[in-house]
């Protein structure tokens, strides 16, 4: 099976599983020193492998990964528009469960291949999946000027949807605290930047502090 994006080969395997070849272009002919088979069951490394092709193979890999939830998305989403009565069957024939798929269709669904950011992953768009389109883009595009993880997005929504809607009652009292005015202008600089209040910037910038801190 050939995987689109990548330069990667496949052979039929002894007991007749399919090995993908995740090397460098050109490599089939070369010694297997550059090369990693896939197979069903696990990676096959070869001794002596580089770290430059160690390190590009889990980017492929990587890319994969994220990159088959949305194949499978769309596969779910095309068989329900397309075969409704026999959908369910196809499922089964294929050894999925549809009950751990149905969130790949759900966000394959939300978001037209058009909308799709290569930059992220599937699962930042699943983060924003249940928002309007309009704040989907905004979330986004936040996620890609600023490189936030999933958690961090997850983060910014929900303190966003919060101030939003009122519910910050239930928040500690905190001593105040003297910042000096040059600081708090780069610190609102920031926060538009971020495209959030400068509140919702400081709580989301503590956090993810507090998070590297105690699990690194």
């Amino acid at each position: 099976m050939a995987i689109p994006g990548s330069d990667a080969r496949t052979a039929l395997g002894r007991q007749g599983d399919v090995e993908t070849v995740v090397g460098r272009r050109g490599s089939v002919d070369s010694p297997h020193r550059s090369q990693v088979l896939t197979t069903n069951v696990g990676l096959q490394i070869p001794a002596g492998l580089s770290f430059e092709n160690w390190e590009n193979t889990g980017r492929r890999l990587s890319g994969i990964i994220n990159s088959s939830s949305w194949w499978l998305g769309d596969w779910l989403v095309y068989g329900k528009d397309h075969y409704s009565d026999r959908y369910e069957r196809g499922i089964r024939a294929a050894g999925l469960r549809y009950q751990t798929l149905r969130n790949y269709a759900w966000v394959s669904r939300c978001f037209a291949i058009d909308r799709r950011r290569a930059s992220l992953s599937f699962q930042h768009h699943a983060e924003v999946a249940s928002l309007p389109a309009p704040e989907q883009e905004h979330w986004l595009d936040q996620c890609e000027a600023h490189e936030w993880s999933t958690k961090q997005l997850r983060k910014a929504v929900r303190l966003a949807q919060e101030s939003e809607n009122g519910e910050d009652r239930d928040t500690e009292p905190t001593q105040r605290l003297a910042v000096p005015i040059g600081r708090m202008r780069r610190w609102h600089t920031a926060a538009s930047h971020a495209g959030i209040d400068l509140e919702e910037w400081v709580l989301v910038t503590l956090d993810s502090a507090a998070e590297e801190i105690l699990t690194g």
